[in-house]
């Protein structure tokens, strides 16, 4: 399974502070079996479109994003990512905001989407170290599965 990481940042992408978040989703990513390489890091608006339709067209199972999640005028993720996905997982996203908001209940303030785009699983995380964390930390129990039910999978049997 192949998997990209996407650091949208307005200031990392100007060279203005090294990338962070990026490193600790391509991280998470391996350690959940996936391949992936190196994040990438664009500012937000319009590359964030741009980059999440060219990684749908390279059949990439899942996108992982983080930053541009929140109420600033410049955090337009959310915005981006609506424009390619197809069908919405809110749960992945709830869940997310959910595991957040019990350690900093700021956390309810990203408005990071899921959802599938093709055959493509894309989940916006928020732009700070601890968000990734806690939304990795959220992705490792579900998005080897979820992947797998993208590809046509059917559910595990318990009995």
């Amino acid at each position: 399974m192949r998997a990209l990481a996407v650091t949208v940042s307005n200031r990392a992408s100007a060279g203005v502070y090294e990338d962070t978040s990026g490193p600790l989703i391509v991280a998470g990513l391996r350690e959940l079996g996936f391949e992936a390489g190196d994040p990438v890091v664009i500012p937000d608006g319009e590359p964030v479109e741009k980059t999440l339709r060219e990684a749908v067209a390279a059949e990439y199972d899942a996108v992982i994003t983080s930053g541009g999640t929140g109420l600033t005028p410049m955090d337009l993720t959310p915005e981006m990512t609506r424009r390619v996905i197809e069908r919405e997982v809110p749960g992945i996203a709830e869940a997310i905001r959910l595991t957040g908001f019990a350690k900093v209940p700021t956390a309810v303030l990203s408005r990071g989407l899921a959802g599938v785009a093709g055959r493509t699983l894309i989940v916006n995380l928020p732009g700070s170290a601890g968000g990734v964390k806690d939304g990795m930390a959220v992705l490792a129990g579900i998005l080897r599965h979820a992947v797998d039910q993208i590809r046509g999978g059917d559910h595990p049997r318990t009995s």
